[in-house]
């Protein structure tokens, strides 16, 4: 493993369980939104395991109808496990404030990508960074409710 991703790897621990202990000791109420971004956590079924896994992510596109999230693991030359886990299995579940719904996961084309992205990096230039430390193209995903 890169030095970089060492670093990487350290830094999105920090944020998942700075963010879970925050949200523990306030009860849930903070942080809500995170860099002007909504946090959510992101549950999928392990690609391995078959087992419910959770993660903290923050949202830099987010409505009722649609969530994005970037798969962008601090600029890791490698994909998070997450996003390899809702490659495998779709159909994923999204809890805010405390509810927990059903969504439905996809990779967003080249052209969609293109098109979200000066969004998403006007909202957190950080993501920029990532790509430029990485030679994989981070992935942008796009959430779509389920049974809507």
């Amino acid at each position: 493993m890169k030095l970089s991703d060492t670093t990487a790897s350290a830094g999105a621990w920090v944020l998942e369980n700075g963010h879970r202990a925050l949200l523990a000791i306030t009860g849930g109420c903070f942080p809500k939104r995170m860099l002007g971004m909504q946090t959510l956590e992101l549950h999928t079924i392990g690609r391995k395991s078959g087992q419910r896994r959770s993660t903290m992510l923050t949202a830099p596109i987010y409505s009722a109808d649609q969530i994005v999230v970037v798969a962008s693991k601090g600029g890791h030359s490698d994909h998070p496990d997450w996003y390899k886990n809702l490659a495998a299995n779709p159909d994923v579940e999204v809890t805010v404030d405390g509810t927990t719904t059903s969504w439905t996961a996809r990779r967003a084309s080249a052209e969609e990508k293109s098109r979200l992205w000066p969004s998403i990096v006007k909202i957190n230039p950080g993501y920029e960074g990532y790509q430029r430390k990485t030679d994989r193209d981070i992935p942008v995903v796009i959430l779509t409710p389920r049974g809507r």
